[in-house]
């Protein structure tokens, strides 16, 4: 009788198993055709502005002050993100020297010149956490002694140029509206609730989900050894693009990290220092641009859809290097705890586009100036 049973167990559990195998199949299937469906050109090439994003931008900061002064150790303001550093460097960025003429826009149109730049590299919590823990990892560079009107008004970044970037080529929303929701509900502590934010199934944000949990990958062996991608997309002369800057030791001394021990909360930072610092190892990245075609479905008001590089591969348009360097100090720490980027320090050829980059520029600025005014950072501090 028990054969029987166990027989009988054994069929039911084997169709149940593949009636589920076949529903999985089919909802992938069904998945699929429906996003090649949704993501389908042509899109549009100019800025489309929804109605009431002003409001939903003023309410987010509210929200990020409220995120600073959660987090805020026992002495300073941090940034609302990213507010770890591996340490702020000093780089040299290089055009290239044979740049395509259709490419020599703003800081990139004289072939062959070295700007002088501070690049901070960074974990993404807006609490500082062990390397260790999954996280996003963020670049920042900061181009100086750049002439020309800046789009942000003010004598303090008036001669900067930033571009800020992170690890993972998109982003988990897609416009400032789902922004509002899905940061006020982390600004609670809700976080799995920022991409379920009621019972009905069709306001459920899977994809977004799936995308936010890749982006909390582990951590590289360095913050020198990843690619980093500015998401959102921007202006470059007279194409919309997306940036991204990716390690090319090809074009530094051979160089291996030693072993790195995971265990240290701050190996990142100790992996750099030990190659700028100790061995004396230059690092080498490539900056590269993705050009928009609008006839395939590369769009700019959603930062959540990747680029498809089969229609638009990336350019390299500049070269650059970290050289060997001392960086982990007290003073040069405070400096770079003190340091502002933000992608509207900017000229027009780059100027930011889309949602999220319109939302960046309130954001950020506003977040920067409380952050120094209770830090009590004086005016020429950046």
């Amino acid at each position: 009788m028990f054969k029987r049973l166990w027989l009988w167990l054994g069929r039911f559990f084997g169709k149940l198993l593949l009636l589920l195998l076949a529903v999985g199949l089919v909802s992938l299937g069904v998945g699929t055709a429906y996003y090649s469906w949704k993501f389908s050109g042509p899109v549009n090439s100019e800025e489309q502005i929804p109605p009431g994003e002003a409001a939903l931008t003023q309410s987010i900061i509210e929200d990020a002050i409220r995120v600073v002064e959660q987090h805020r150790d026992n002495t300073r303001v941090l940034r609302d993100a990213h507010a770890k550093a591996h340490g702020c460097v000093r780089a040299q960025v290089t055009v290239l020297s044979d740049l395509d003429s259709n490419l020599q826009h703003g800081v990139f149109s004289e072939p062959g010149k070295t700007w002088q730049a501070w690049m901070r590299l960074s974990n993404g919590n807006a609490y500082p956490q062990f390397d260790r823990i999954r996280d996003a990892r963020g670049m920042a560079i900061k181009l100086l002694d750049v002439p020309g009107e800046k789009l942000i008004d003010g004598s303090q970044h008036a001669t900067e140029q930033d571009f800020v970037m992170f690890n993972h080529p998109t982003f988990f929303v897609r416009d400032v509206a789902e922004y509002k929701s899905n940061f006020s509900e982390q600004a609670d502590g809700k976080k799995m609730l920022a991409f379920f934010p009621g019972w009905d199934p069709r306001d459920w944000e899977v994809r977004h989900l799936i995308i936010a949990l890749k982006t909390l990958a582990p951590a590289p062996e360095s913050p020198v050894a990843t690619s980093y991608n500015s998401i959102a997309p921007f202006k470059f002369g007279p194409y919309n693009i997306k940036y991204r800057v990716i390690p090319a030791p090809e074009n530094c001394p051979t160089y291996e990290l030693p072993a790195t021990n995971h265990d240290l909360p701050n190996f990142l930072r100790s992996a750099l220092h030990r190659q700028l610092s100790l061995d004396r190892a230059p690092a080498c990245f490539a900056l590269q641009i993705q050009r928009q075609d609008p006839a395939h479905y590369m769009p700019i008001e959603d930062p959540s859809v990747e680029w498809d590089q089969t229609f638009s591969p990336f350019e390299t348009v500049a070269t650059i290097q970290l050289p060997a360097q001392d960086f982990d100090s007290t003073e040069q720490n405070l400096f770079c705890d003190n340091l502002s980027f933000n992608p509207w320090h900017s000229l027009p050829d780059h100027r930011p586009i889309g949602g999220i980059n319109r939302l960046r520029k309130a954001v950020y600025q506003a977040v920067s100036v409380y952050r120094h005014e209770r830090n009590q950072v004086n005016g020429k501090s950046k």
